[in-house]
């Protein structure tokens, strides 16, 4: 007797389909799983035999082969469980191989019988589309984000005996539906907002422009000065999230099983801040059975690492490639894996051990070689790829205590919406979408500057010592600058305010 049931799994954050394939002949009764299975796919044997017993149904005295194919790729994961369960039960002609091959079947079961979610499900609805199935029978708690695909019936089952009695015509399953303007229309407005706060208009200033042309930045200030408190508010300024970022961000979410109860979509950017004593495998991602790290989860959204000099320099020399190319990829003798990072770094920092050099309220009692020591941590190639470096100053007590609200989140978002819209229109014949993302190419063709700006650029190079790629970030930023205030061409004043976001390069040159 042999069933063959289609199911799915993932491989980085994009799933396949697997064949899985149930022989039971007669012999001493054993339940063997062939094809590359981790153990909690070998486990599955205990929960299948023990939720088909409870279910009602009777388990075959027999011998049991389970074959997962393609066999050279390791499978992983419990969603497994129900189709071996439903196999065991087509081949002992409990329900017609017919019915059951129109569908791809996903889930976990427990010994009682009820199925229990499985992580990405939306990558694996995805595949079952692209492949031309009619439908997908998924766990009843991942229907949302399985029914977000379009043109296929997502079948939500709750127990093994509602998912038999749909298979063999005696209930009817209701495909899950869900409204995808809805969802995005239950996006409420940030609890965080810039107008909560005081003085730092110049920071807030560089944030806007880095939120307008998705560029990195890295703030330096002594402790209190409102870092932290900036650099959480920055999330609020983002233009919304579109559905085909908001697809992509949740596939990752859904791979590592971070999607809320009851989640379709994820439909805000996401903030991510891990603390500074993370793994660079925790960062980038990897370990023994590969998973998304953090520049992934922060896809399309915000990565902010506070406190940046006390990350390990291994861990942060790792961000070069992210930061450069959008992806990561993670090699293993296997298999290569690459998982999408495209996200905005937003890093704080104190300009010394003491926090306090440059502060005229406190005196540094770091010396040379500490201080050294201490931004040495922070290499020049990393400091390369942030296109903006501001300085946070301590805020006066008068600025603190001024009664006249700051300017909103909204105001400011409604000026980077604007900017993100003209550069959209400028790319919209490309593949990239903001100002940060243009290559040489791009730079030669949109960020041309008249003789004066030449000049004026030239000296700053000499003076700061800048190199190629920090003289592409200037002109980026300028770019960028010059969609904020809607003109075409970029100016001598937005060239030399772009020039002001070179802080770092400037004290390092000084040093």
């Amino acid at each position: 007797m042999l069933a063959k049931i289609l199911s799915s799994a993932v491989i980085g954050i994009d799933a396949y389909l697997v064949e899985v394939e149930i022989d039971i002949t007669q012999g001493l009764p054993t339940f063997t799983t062939v094809g590359l299975p981790e153990t909690s796919v070998k486990e599955s044997k205990e929960r299948v035999k023990a939720a088909i017993k409870n279910s009602g149904y009777t388990f075959p005295d027999d011998r049991i082969t389970v074959n997962l194919a393609p066999a050279d790729i390791k499978k992983e994961g419990t969603g497994f469980d129900l189709p071996i369960a439903l196999g065991i039960l087509c081949a002992t002609r409990t329900i017609s191989q017919d019915i059951i091959s129109r569908y791809i079947i996903l889930g976990e079961l427990s010994l009682d019988g009820r199925i229990k979610p499985v992580k990405g499900s939306l990558p694996m609805a995805l595949a079952a589309k692209e492949a031309g199935f009619s439908g997908i029978m998924v766990p009843y708690k991942n229907r949302l984000e399985a029914a977000v695909v379009k043109d296929i019936s997502v079948l939500p089952v709750k127990t093994l005996s509602q998912a038999v009695d749909f298979l063999r015509g005696f209930t009817r399953i209701n495909p899950e539906t869900v409204d995808i303007s809805s969802i995005f229309n239950r996006h409420t407005e940030s609890r965080a907002d810039f107008s909560e706060v005081m003085g730092q208009e110049h920071v807030k200033r560089a944030m806007e422009v880095a939120a307008a042309g998705a560029h990195n930045l890295v703030m330096s200030g002594p402790p209190g000065s409102g870092k932290t408190m900036l650099a959480k508010r920055i999330y609020s300024i983002l233009p919304p999230i579109t559905f085909e970022e908001a697809i992509e961000t949740t596939k990752i979410f859904s791979v590592v099983g971070m999607l809320g109860n009851g989640q379709a979509l994820v439909t805000h950017r996401p903030f991510r801040a891990p603390h500074h004593t993370i793994s660079d495998a925790g960062l980038i991602g990897g370990g023994h059975i590969p998973r998304p790290g953090e520049v992934s989860l922060a896809h399309n959204g915000v990565l902010f690492l506070d406190e940046l000099t006390e990350f390990k320099k291994h861990v942060l020399e790792v961000l070069r490639q992210p930061l450069e190319d959008q992806t990561v990829t993670i090699s293993r003798a296997s298999s290569t894996l690459t998982y999408p990072s495209n996200f905005m770094l937003i890093a704080a920092m104190n300009p010394c051990p003491c926090g306090y050099l440059s502060d005229p309220r406190h005196n540094c009692i770091c010396t040379y070689h500490q201080i050294h020591r201490y931004m040495s941590k922070i290499s020049g190639p990393l400091l390369d790829r942030i296109d903006i470096h501001v300085e946070v100053p301590a805020v006066p007590y008068r600025e603190m205590m001024q009664e006249a609200q700051a300017e909103p989140s909204k105001a400011i978002r409604k000026r980077v919406a604007a900017a993100r819209s003209i550069q959209t229109k400028r790319f919209e014949k490309s593949t990239i979408y903001s100002n940060s993302q243009m290559s040489s190419r791009h730079i030669k063709k949109f960020c041309k500057i008249d003789g004066e700006s030449i000049s004026f650029l030239e000296t700053a190079i000499e003076k700061l010592g800048l190199s190629a790629r920090a003289y592409n970030r200037v002109l980026k930023i300028s770019r960028t600058i010059a969609d904020l205030a809607g003109e075409p061409d970029i100016r001598m004043d937005h060239v030399s305010e772009a020039i002001q976001y070179r802080s770092l390069d400037r004290k390092n040159r000084l040093a």
